[in-house]
């Protein structure tokens, strides 16, 4: 299988890099991106067949920066034309997909529909100044148009969830076979309880630490128990927005909230290993690899009732799923309380996590998708159809 892989950055160690490298190590896939920094990602990338693309837009450096970005990431994607001999273009994160208005055989591994353009459109808009929300309001109106017309045409569509399946049912009217990411499950391991809890996710506004920040200080007050600690690690790139949220959480922070940007996965691993249990609290989130991650390390996950974790985490087995920070708090309680609990939760996470959520059965999946998408030598036309 000759496969070509479009992605617009990989500058961050997040969910969506990590299935991206994957695919490249497993199919010796040759890479584009139009952004590269290798010292932020994961530092295998520097092994594969990394090509660094994207011709300069007119005028974009007066934008606002995730405009400017969202615009050089659009016109390139939408104008490239390949010269390479391959049987499949894997695009991913949103607008690579847009490379197949000249190119075929693509497959867009959607991660989820750009959240800023649909369902945290309202969210986003809110801390923007009146000119930004012309701009970015102008933006979203022209992705949705190009959108529309392009992901009609694509060979295959594949949703790493069924929540995401259902938003791009939602927003794009696409359907799309599901294919939950794996994970190197092995990698992750169980060192004992140093009494913290845990959360490794970017550090960005629909992640919610503070959602997490506010569950902790509830359940110091309510059990009177300030020997736990609440640590909070992962990527945070230099993102205007996102380094205003970062700040905001160092605000909410006290000696027993710790803030870990930009760690290695050696220090990843080793943090899961050793925490009581960990804590997820994303805004709907797509997929969500925290709870699989958790669950690789035999520990408890609470993570918010909403999203991808209410397809991975079995409620009262594998952890809990919560309303609200108060009833975050009360099931952290819980948990501290009763140590044998939390290592039985541990026990069948680990077990579910070797059956459920390995790379196996991923490329399984992915390997049929791949082939059909291969012996298209014409596009298909009109909406693409999927299998849930």
């Amino acid at each position: 299988m000759k496969l070509i892989i479009v992605q617009p950055y990989m500058n961050q160690r997040g969910g969506a890099e990590r299935v991206i490298l994957k695919i490249a190590q497993h199919y010796d896939a040759r890479l584009y991106f139009l952004e590269y920094n290798k010292e932020a990602t994961f530092p295998e990338f520097q092994d594969l067949d990394v090509n660094i693309i994207g011709r300069k837009v007119p005028l974009s450096s007066m934008l606002p920066y995730r405009a400017s970005q969202g615009l050089r990431y659009g016109y390139n994607f939408y104008n490239l034309k390949l010269k390479d001999d391959y049987d499949v273009i894997n695009a991913h994160v949103s607008p690579s997909e847009w490379i197949r208005h000249k190119n075929k055989r693509v497959l867009w591994y959607c991660h989820t529909p750009p959240r800023e353009v649909y369902d945290l459109y309202a969210e986003r808009m809110k801390g923007r100044s009146a000119s930004e929300k012309i701009i970015y309001g102008s933006m979203a109106k022209v992705y949705k148009l190009v959108s529309g017309k392009i992901v009609k045409n694509l060979e295959a569509v594949a949703s790493n969830s069924g929540n995401t399946h259902d938003r791009l049912l939602k927003y794009m009217n696409l359907e799309s076979t599901v294919i939950n990411p794996g994970l190197d499950v092995d990698k992750y391991y169980d060192e004992g309880d140093e009494k913290y809890f845990f959360c490794s996710s970017r550090f960005l506004p629909n992640k919610r630490q503070d959602y997490l920040i506010t569950a902790f200080k509830q359940f110091v007050k309510k059990a009177g128990n300030e020997k736990y600690k609440l640590i909070l690690a992962g990527s945070l790139t230099k993102d205007k927005e996102h380094h205003k949220y970062f700040e905001k959480l160092k605000g909410m922070a006290n000696g027993n909230v710790v803030l870990k940007p930009n760690i290695p996965d050696k220090e990843l691993f080793s943090l899961y290993a050793r925490c009581t249990c960990v804590l997820f609290a994303a805004i709907n989130e797509d997929f969500g690899f925290i709870p699989v991650e958790a669950m690789s390390s035999s520990k408890p996950i609470i993570s918010v009732n909403e999203g991808g974790p209410k397809e991975t985490i079995k409620d009262g087995k594998t952890g809990y799923l919560v309303e609200s920070p108060a009833d975050m708090a009360e099931k952290m309680q819980y948990l501290t309380e009763h140590p044998d609990v939390a290592e039985a939760l541990g026990r069948e996470g680990r077990r579910v996590a070797e059956k459920e959520h390995t790379w196996e059965a991923f490329f399984k999946r992915f390997d049929l998708v791949l082939d059909k998408v291969s012996k298209q030598q014409e596009p298909a036309n009109g909406p693409r159809k999927g299998a849930r």
